[in-house]
């Protein structure tokens, strides 16, 4: 059992090292296939509000969440399923590392800064977050 779990984690640090940036496309569709855990192609497809893009456009995002390692393929048939290769949290922390290193000067104070400078956080937001940090919970 420990070389399965020292393998997933060797996997996940692997995997965030390597991770590529995702286009909006392929952002979105990720969302739903972390929702859904497993999937198809059509499942992914039923998740869009209408007007939904077309089954062969969905089908090639996921072929690029393939061959960029965010996803992977189990064969039913002549159909896949997918199931998420890169947990939801692991690609947000490498996303926000990446904006804060990239935007604000690799300083979580300045992104906080930025927010409440243009008024999209309050004080009262700001007071809960401390509280957070103080009590060590995570959100």
């Amino acid at each position: 059992m420990l070389y399965y779990e020292t393998l997933v984690t060797l996997r996940s640090i692997r995997n965030k090292l390597i991770m590529e940036k995702l286009t909006i496309q392929e952002e979105e569709v990720m969302l739903y296939i972390w929702e859904m855990e497993e999937c198809f192609v059509k499942d992914v497809v039923a998740k869009f509000q209408p007007p939904a893009p077309p089954y062969t456009t969905v089908a090639s995002i996921i072929k690029n969440l393939e061959r960029k390692k965010y996803v992977s393929a189990k064969r039913f048939g002549n159909t896949y399923q997918y199931t998420p290769a890169i947990k939801e949290i692991e690609y947000k922390k490498t996303f926000m590392n990446s904006v804060v290193k990239n935007y604000f000067e690799n300083s979580y104070k300045e992104l906080v800064s930025f927010f409440a400078k243009d008024q999209k956080i309050s004080s009262d937001e700001l007071k809960d977050i401390i509280d957070m940090i103080e009590k060590g919970k995570e959100y």
